[in-house]
This record gives structure tokens, C-alpha cells and sequence, in this order.
């Protein structure tokens, strides 16, 4: 049985920040899409792409030094496409004590070698907590298809 989460721990390093000092939003961003990828390739078995990010939020910076925590978990499947929750995570190296900084709804395709779609197991949420972030995952993948939409909309003629 593949397994359905990821978390990789790190310190954040100087080469992190922005002009300002804190860990620059891009570097986060480029966790996220690491963690969810190592996340969708260990669950398809396949090499995957990212289609979208949805729902990111910074809520407080990370610094220098800090442990840095990048949860992926997969919350909802379809037949080639997985939506995985990141929750990032930091603190202090000493304490261990961990705040969320964001979270997000990250979604791949499996590939096959040609660059094909291929199918993925099935996740089956089971307890109230894997319920709910699926519920959230699906909704946060009709957004995403509604952004979409709407931009091409909008395009002109």
C-alpha cells in the first residue's frame, strides 16, 4: 500500500530570506510543490506534474533558524489526479513547539514515460479528520476549475 503523507523537516537557512529579512513566500512555494510532489509520486508510483495550487494564505513569516515543517497528505483522488494538503509549519529548533504559517490544496497528475495521463489508486478517506480535508480538497479543485473558466472568459476575442 503506497503511503499517503509526507513531512519533511528542515532548518530555514540564510539563503531563504527576502530583502525584508523573512523567508521569501517563493522559497515556501517551492516547498510546497516539493513535498506534494515526493507526496503524489510515492502514492501513484509514477512521475507527476503540478496543475494548480489552490487556497494559499500566508499567516505569519518564517525565520532564519527556525525548523520548518512541510506536511503533504493526499486528500482526494480521481481517476488521474490526486489534491494534496500541505500544511507548513515552523518554530523554534530548542522547543519544538510548531505554528502554522499556511496551508494549501496542491493537485497533480500521474504521468506515464510519453507525458500521458495514467490512473492512480484510490484514496479512501476514513476518520472525521480525512473526511473533512477531502471535502476541502474537492472544493478547493472546483474553485481552481472555476478560476479557469473564468479567465477564459474573459479573455478578448
Amino acid at each position: 500500500m503506497p503511503s499517503s503523507n509526507v513531512v519533511f523537516r528542515f532548518l530555514a537557512e540564510p539563503t531563504d530570506v527576502n530583502f525584508g529579512g523573512k523567508v521569501h513566500g517563493g522559497v515556501v512555494m517551492k516547498w510546497i510543490d516539493q513535498a506534494g510532489y515526493a507526496c503524489a509520486a510515492g502514492w501513484s508510483g509514477h512521475y507527476c506534474v503540478t496543475v494548480s495550487v489552490a487556497g494559499v494564505k500566508f499567516r505569519r513569516p518564517i525565520l532564519v533558524g527556525q525548523i520548518v515543517e512541510v506536511e503533504a497528505k493526499i486528500a482526494h483522488t480521481g481517476k488521474t489526479s490526486m489534491q494534496i494538503f500541505i500544511q507548513v509549519r515552523c518554530g523554534d529548533p530548542k522547543t519544538q513547539n510548531m505554528v502554522e504559517t499556511n496551508h494549501c490544496v496542491i493537485s497533480f497528475v500521474a504521468m506515464d514515460e510519453t507525458g500521458y495521463p495514467v490512473n492512480v489508486p484510490e484514496y479512501v478517506a476514513v476518520s472525521n479528520e480525512e473526511k473533512q480535508l477531502e471535502n476541502y480538497a474537492i472544493k478547493m479543485k472546483e474553485i481552481a476549475i472555476e478560476t479557469e473558466t473564468l479567465l477564459h472568459k474573459c479573455e478578448p476575442e
